[in-house]
């Protein structure tokens, strides 16, 4: 539907499998894949795909999900928890649950790395100790470290 000076509003845009891969810096395959798991349903040109708005937003969602670590479907369940006209606060205290649940994760891994470093350090170091002793013209045939 056009408006008085011509232009389509923002409820009829339509976007094709191409316009969204470069917005979104992802591949049309990717896009595909999503759409093979049922996550976005693009309307269907003879072979074009057509997405709508909401495809795009679902799309936004899915990629948005991924980079906060989100699996496929933790994300498909919190979209479609959205309800239009509707608070959504289900829909925001799960997805709150899951931030809160990945951030622990990644703090732990954190964690984790930093006792992992003061391991290899230490172990680093008696080598080199021990390499001093038994043979100290070997550790020139080191790379010198940061």
């Amino acid at each position: 539907m056009s408006d008085i000076t011509g232009e389509a509003s923002a409820e009829s845009r339509t976007y094709s499998i191409s316009d969204l891969a470069r917005e979104f810096d992802v591949t049309t395959r990717a896009i595909r894949f999503y759409e093979d798991k049922g996550m976005i349903s693009p309307e269907r040109r003879g072979q074009t795909r057509i997405y709508t708005p909401a495809d795009r937003t679902k799309l936004k969602l899915i990629l948005r999900g991924k980079r906060l670590g989100l699996t496929l479907d933790e994300s498909r369940d919190i979209i479609e928890m959205y309800s239009p006209g509707e608070s959504n606060a289900e829909q925001l205290l799960k997805l709150i649950r899951k931030i809160r649940e990945r951030r622990d994760y990644l703090t732990q891994q954190m964690h984790d790395l930093e006792v992992m470093m003061v391991d290899l350090q230490e172990s680093e170091r008696r080598c080199l100790e021990t390499l001093r002793e038994v043979a100290p013209e070997a550790e020139a045939k080191l790379e010198p470290q940061d």
